[in-house]
Order: C-alpha cells, then structure tokens, then sequence
C-alpha cells in the first residue's frame, strides 16, 4: 500500500531550510540533508530523517534519495552557484518529479531552470513584495499569484462593506473579482463559495480571485 505522505527532500539547513522542514514535517516524510553536523543534529529528532552528507557528490546523493520522492527543495545558501546547479543536475538525473531551488538573484535562476528546476525561489524578494504589499495596503491579509493576470487575495473588508450582504456589494459588477470564501474569526470557521445574503462582518476576511487590475482597485479601498 502506498504511503499516504510526500516525501520530500530539502538540501540545505540555512533558516529557510529549517523552516520549511518543521513547516513539512507533521505532514510530510522529511529528509533533510546539510554538510554541517550540528545543523543536522538539530532537526534529528524533528523530522523523519537527518543526515550529514555532500549532495554535490553524486553518489552519496543517489544513495539516499531516488525517483520515489515527490518533492525536492534545493536551499542551499553562500555565494558560490555551483552547489545548488549540481544538486539540481543531480536530483534531475534521479528521477525526483518536482524541484525547487532557491536562488540568490535572476542570473542563478535562470542556470537553475536550465539545469532542471522546476520552480525557482526569491525568498527575500518575495518576502520584500508582501511587506512592501501590506505597507501600501494595509487591508491586505494575504496574496498569492496564480498566474501572471490572475490572483487570490485575502483582504479585510472597508468599513463601508460591513453589515452588507454579498449581492448588496456586487463586488463582481463593482471590481470585476469572485469572493470564493470567507474567513470568519468569529465563530472560528471559514465559509467557502459563500451565497448572496452572505453578510459581511468586521471581524471577516474576504477570500477574492480576480484579475490583477481588479484586485488593485479594490486594494485601493480602505
């Protein structure tokens, strides 16, 4: 029977690594692999499985990790390129399905997309995007780009919403963009593809997909 869980590799144990692990770990089969010792006896109890070895080596790569692990996350940090393009040169030729490599400026992810990569990570530009987000409009909750023209966004309702039905809103006609869910903190429960006499309440978040331009303009509401 086939194990429910991914399993998942992550190379690398700088703060991003580690996070993501602990992150990983109730739900996912994590094997965490770093060169530092101390690093890796840190997450040893934490996770499924730790180990010190040097993923730029094929052979002690290929030894641990195969085809039947679902994810692969290269995190590897420093300045040097090299480390992380061969660990995806590696984790490419053994079969793993999905891999992700953290990159240090535009030049490194486009060697690591060429090399095999297929989803590059800007941790501290996109982390600068959502502060920079959440400065400009302060009733942004949350934001995740589908596509380059579409998005979901979680904001917190203007005043003006509250106490307003979702057909008295219309906020498809008004912005162009579909409330597809609603976070109520009070009682405690999301709400999902909410109906039209859905009310509106302070204490809500609205759940929106729309187009970029519209979820802008409806940003502009505060």
């Amino acid at each position: 029977m086939k194990n429910a869980k991914k399993r998942v590799v992550i190379i690398g144990l700088g703060q991003f690594g580690s996070s993501l692990a602990l992150a990983l770990a109730p739900t996912c089969e994590v094997l965490v692999i770093d060169q530092d010792q101390a690093l890796v006896n840190e997450m040893a109890d934490q996770v499924e499985l730790a180990l010190r070895l040097d993923a730029r080596e094929y052979a002690s790569l290929a030894s641990v990790v195969n085809a039947e692990f679902d994810e692969a996350v290269v995190s590897i940090g420093g300045v040097s390129f090299e480390a992380s393009v061969l660990c995806v040169l590696h984790l490419k030729k053994l079969g793993v399905r999905s891999i992700h490599a953290k990159a240090v400026n535009e030049d490194h992810g486009r060697i690591l997309q060429a090399v095999g990569a297929n989803d590059v990570i800007y941790p501290e530009r996109e982390t600068a995007l959502r502060l920079a987000r959440q400065i400009n409009h302060p009733n942004l909750l949350d934001f995740v780009e589908l596509t380059e023209d579409t998005s979901v966004m979680e904001v917190a309702p203007p005043s003006d919403f509250c106490g307003k039905t979702l057909l008295e809103l219309d906020l498809r006609r008004r912005f162009g963009v579909y409330v597809i869910a609603v976070k109520e903190i009070i009682p405690g429960r999301t709400v999902v593809i909410p109906g039209p006499d859905f009310v509106v309440k302070d204490s809500d978040a609205l759940v929106v997909v729309g187009q970029a331009g519209a979820l802008e303009k409806l940003q502009r509401l505060e």
